[in-house]
């Protein structure tokens, strides 16, 4: 065996390590293990099982797998494990900036749908969206969430020429492919003159932001419609965003055609994208190998489904989308904010 092939062999093997300590992950945020021992400073085995009211004996090799990753720390002279405060940060506060629980549920949920994709792979049909387990849109919805609320009000919105004035005056706003709705009630709470409206295509994820803004009491100012994007309605929008959607689209020049004919003569449009590259050599990094995994899952697939006429996946580029834009006759475009996991493009007239 040459050392290139033990090299590789190793990364295969730490990939493999990698992908079964996943479940655990999951298992981990599902029961509660997590946030059991979040600040709880070192904990034996009987003492995390009676704070989460599991069987001792599977939460101790639940932990002895949390030890080989390194999630979890073990004292062998005290016999207790702890989470320690910047892990928790990660795995156990859906509010921190972090939080990257979400990711997990959704791996869960693609890798249930890997039956289909083999066979998509062989008749070139999509995946549809509603193929997929409940699971994953929330998985979605939440491993987006942190980011953009880590980001959108603080640093995005005011990277646009003029928006946050708008919004503190009172604005109409479209959140195209809004999801669970995160990003359309993100913005509404943090501008209550403006009204917000949602539109997404999957009637489940749409009735699931109906309830958040009820209960977040934001139900005077946002409204959330199933629809398909294309058939945006409503009378002129001062800003239009896109969350991580348009490469989901089988026809994003006809969404941004509709969009293009809604928008007010000086309205803007906020594109989030994945921050990857058309390059794939770009792309050979964490985030990168991240993105581009999910496109296949469930990216280029989604867009199949709706036999349109593109199927970007979500590394199509600047390039690509700055021309779909220009062809939907939106032809000002400047990349606005950037993070390592997105990337904010200002479109207008």
């Amino acid at each position: 065996m040459t050392d290139k092939t033990s090299e590789f062999v190793a990364r295969v093997v730490n990939d493999k390590a990698a992908a079964s300590s996943g479940l655990t992950v999951s298992i981990g945020i599902r029961v509660g293990l997590y946030r059991a021992m979040a600040g709880a400073g070192p904990l034996t085995i009987k003492e995390l099982a009676a704070r989460t009211g599991l069987v001792e004996r599977y939460v101790g090799e639940w932990l002895a797998a949390q030890v080989t990753s390194e999630y979890v720390f073990f004292d062998p002279g005290h016999d207790t494990y702890v989470l320690p405060d910047e892990h928790a940060a990660v795995l156990a506060d859906p509010d921190s900036p972090v939080n990257a629980t979400g990711g997990f549920t959704l791996l869960q949920a693609l890798f249930r749908v890997e039956d289909a994709l083999v066979e998509a792979f062989r008749s070139g049909d999509g995946v549809g969206w509603a193929q997929h387990a409940p699971d994953l849109f929330a998985g979605i919805a939440e491993f987006f969430r942190p980011g953009y609320q880590a980001n959108l009000v603080r640093r995005w919105l005011p990277a646009l020429d003029g928006v946050v004035g708008k919004l503190t005056a009172g604005a109409k706003v479209a959140d195209v492919g809004s999801g669970f709705g995160h990003s359309t009630m993100l913005m509404a709470a943090a501008f209550p003159s403006s009204t917000f409206h949602g539109i997404d295509f999957h009637e489940p994820s749409v009735e699931a932001a109906r309830r958040e803004a009820a209960e977040r009491g934001l139900a005077d100012r946002v409204s959330f419609a199933v629809g398909r994007a294309v058939d945006l309605t409503g009378d002129e929008y001062d800003l239009v965003t896109f969350f991580d959607a348009l490469h989901d689209m089988g026809d994003p020049v006809a969404v941004l055609r509709r969009v293009a004919a809604k928008l007010s003569a000086d309205g803007t449009v906020m594109l989030v994208e994945p921050n990857t590259s058309a390059n794939l050599l770009d792309n050979i990094n964490p985030v990168g190998r991240s993105f581009a995994a999910t496109s296949v899952a469930l990216c280029l697939p989604a867009a199949l489904a709706q036999n349109g006429p593109y199927a970007l996946g979500n590394h199509a580029g600047e390039e690509v989308l700055r021309g779909i834009a220009a062809e939907a006759g939106l032809r000002t475009w400047r990349v606005a904010a950037e993070t390592v996991a997105n990337r904010v493009y200002e479109v207008k007239h």
